[in-house]
């Protein structure tokens, strides 16, 4: 985290999704899914990214992946423009950056053993050939705390847990750098999930990987997390270290989700005032004008309709996109 040059650089990234219609299928509108959010990530960080459903937390870590193109703006990875890279470039660049998907059942094809599953990255970019797999299968599944006797089962005969963990170990196979953990945890039982979670810690100690974690649990944002973006609506709304945006939120969105995280003391507990968001969050198809939030903040004004407000530091390492911060 003390490197000057970040692992992760993210400057104005936009994604929409065009929607047709008609006969010709012409383009009538488009999803405005992410709508220019700049962040950086340094070697050996976790930064956790946060939202409601919907928001476009998932579409940033497939974009920044390039498993979306870009609508616009730059990701420099580790000095290399991603975007500029042809899919032959692409492919050799992933080995260093891989992703564990949010659903583990739907992740792992069913028709494919544990060995060939997890083996199959390795071999494709030439790292081991088939002849070596079950040995490397093997070690990979201890590394995840699986037994390795695994190895010829086929992915319908794991809890979630188990098959996140092989998807885990499949992420692991190719040794990254860095790892987009979308919403690893949110599909899985509560008592499994902290187990997970200690799972990725342990092998950033061991590896110092790189994470991305999106994810919509703050209190598990907040264990893991260095750092800490809040989305909303395709647009960052506030980042910070994570004590200091859990401590002193800036934005009036940041404070109503931080409202809703229940404190495990009843005399704190009875004190706090919950914040509740009025209305349903606005479509990404036809976004407000000006502030995304404006229409269920309680702060807004006419500035807050006619200007989008600029993405500013406040504080060191705070950043804020609110007039009123």
């Amino acid at each position: 985290m003390t490197s000057s040059q970040p692992l992760l650089q993210v400057e104005g990234l936009v994604k929409h999704f065009p929607i047709h219609r008609g006969l010709l299928q012409r383009q009538v509108g488009a999803v405005h899914a992410v709508d220019g959010i700049t962040f950086d990530i340094q070697k050996g960080e976790t930064f956790g990214l946060v939202g409601e459903s919907g928001c476009g937390k998932s579409t940033t870590g497939r974009t920044i992946l390039r498993l979306y193109e870009p609508s616009a703006g730059s990701i420099t990875f580790d000095g290399i423009k991603i975007q500029e890279l042809s899919n032959e470039e692409m492919r050799k660049l992933r080995s260093r950056m891989q992703m564990i998907f949010q659903d583990p059942y739907a992740s792992l094809n069913p028709r494919m053993t544990v060995k060939d599953i997890v083996a199959e990255p390795a071999v494709e970019q030439g790292i081991i050939t088939w002849k070596q797999s079950e040995e490397f299968v093997s070690e990979l599944l201890e590394t995840v705390q699986l037994n390795p006797s695994f190895v010829r089962r086929f992915p319908h005969e794991f809890s979630g847990g188990q098959r996140q963990r092989i998807g885990i170990a499949r992420a692991l196979s190719l040794n990254p750098d860095f790892i987009i953990c979308d919403e690893p945890i949110s599909a899985l039982d509560v008592s499994v999930q902290a187990q997970v979670v200690n799972l990725l810690e342990e092998l950033q100690k061991k590896w110092n990987i790189t994470y991305l974690f999106i994810a919509h649990d703050l209190a598990m944002v907040r264990h893991i997390s260095d750092r800490v973006g809040v989305m909303y609506l395709g647009v960052m709304a506030e980042l910070a270290e994570c004590d200091e945006l859990y401590e002193n939120p800036m934005h009036p969105y940041t404070k109503a989700l931080l409202s809703a995280v229940p404190v495990p003391d009843a005399a704190v507990e009875k004190k706090r005032q919950r914040i509740i968001l009025t209305g349903d969050v606005p479509s990404p198809v036809n976004p407000p004008s000006g502030c995304r939030f404006r229409t269920r903040c309680s702060l807004a004004a006419e500035q807050c309709a006619q200007e989008r407000p600029e993405w500013r530091q406040v504080t060191p390492g705070h950043y804020v996109a609110c007039h009123f911060a």
